[in-house]
């Protein structure tokens, strides 16, 4: 259940760093809101994987779901540069949070 929660945390990170964008410096009210939800949720959510998961290996996991996702949103979104070099870096993060998914 910790690994779920962590998981959910994650997304609520992407959640919130690609609503930073929307809300253009917390001057539109409602994704300004929502980001701020996602944020809420996001830490508690960690808060509670916490009790189970190692602080190293979660914080890691969550702040990777969160780069990963949020790199490729940007690139789906925002059309950030999608560079092999940028893809391969992106790859190895994930390839770190399954890592330590596995020597858990």
């Amino acid at each position: 259940m910790a690994w779920l929660m962590l998981f959910i945390a994650g997304l609520f990170e992407i959640g919130w760093a690609i609503g930073l964008k929307y809300t253009e410096g917390f001057t539109r009210l409602l994704p300004s809101v929502l980001t701020g939800i996602s944020m809420l949720f996001s830490i508690v959510l960690l808060g509670l994987a916490l009790r189970d998961l190692p602080i190293g290996t979660a914080y890691a996991v969550w702040t990777g779901i969160g780069a990963v996702g949020t790199a490729a949103l940007g690139i789906v979104l925002f059309n950030d540069p999608a560079t092999a070099a940028r893809l391969v870096c992106i790859g190895l993060i994930v390839a770190g949070i399954l890592g330590l998914k596995m020597a858990s």
